[in-house]
């Protein structure tokens, strides 16, 4: 314990650097993968056939180890000169994303009463206004529970993504490993830990400030 506290004191200024790229990595792609599913995963309600077709590719990419995904990238972002770096990282942190966030929102929305539907219809909301009054405030939890799960599982596969340039905390843990110091591997895998033990308690208090009481 001295030593990785030693360690943290005498690099802290790297520390924080990995740690806030890992952030910025993460934090980008799950903003990215919220736009695309949560109104794909909306959408999906109105057309069943597509939603099995949907989340059965959503679930490929996720059965994709990270390694073999971020070697697809390379030559196909190389033609744009991004064959390695930030870019293709993110892009396999979004699609990583897809599947809990398409699926429950789409369950959420799905299981939303259809009393309380029904009652939305009757007072004369339009389609649009029973989605945002009604149909996600009543569906919150369950989509945030997707958002929650898909940036955890970024933030582990994100420390993975140092293997093609994308910088993070995945670079002490490379770099330990190449140089068999264990209290470099260590540092980075607490840091990762903490990293995705604080993301869920901030989304988690962000759920329940915007979850509506009778919902909680």
């Amino acid at each position: 314990m001295s030593e990785l506290i030693q360690y943290i004191q005498d690099n802290f200024d790297q520390v924080l650097t990995h740690t806030l790229e890992h952030a910025q990595l993460v934090g980008v792609a799950i903003v990215i993968a919220i736009l695309i599913g949560v109104p794909l995963g909306i959408y999906l309600t109105t057309n069943e056939e597509l939603a099995e077709t949907v989340l059965q590719i959503a679930s490929i990419f996720l059965t994709i180890p990270s390694i073999a995904l971020f070697g697809i990238m390379i030559p196909i972002l190389s033609l744009i000169g991004q064959g390695i770096g930030f870019l293709p990282a993110v892009i396999a942190l979004v699609l990583y994303s897809q599947l809990p966030i398409i699926r429950n929102t789409y369950t959420a929305i799905n299981n939303v009463d259809p009393d309380i539907r029904d009652a939305a219809k009757g007072i004369g909301m339009t389609t649009f206004q029973r989605l945002t009054k009604v149909e996600i405030p009543n569906g919150l939890p369950l989509i945030m529970a997707g958002v929650r799960t898909a940036t955890v599982l970024n933030i582990g596969i994100g420390a993975i993504a140092a293997f093609i340039g994308s910088g993070g905390l995945g670079v002490l843990i490379n770099s330990g490993i190449s140089r068999g110091n264990n209290t470099m591997i260590l540092v980075g895998a607490i840091v990762v830990s903490l990293l995705a033990i604080i993301a869920d308690f901030v989304l988690k208090m962000i759920q329940k400030k915007f979850t509506p009481k009778s919902v909680q």
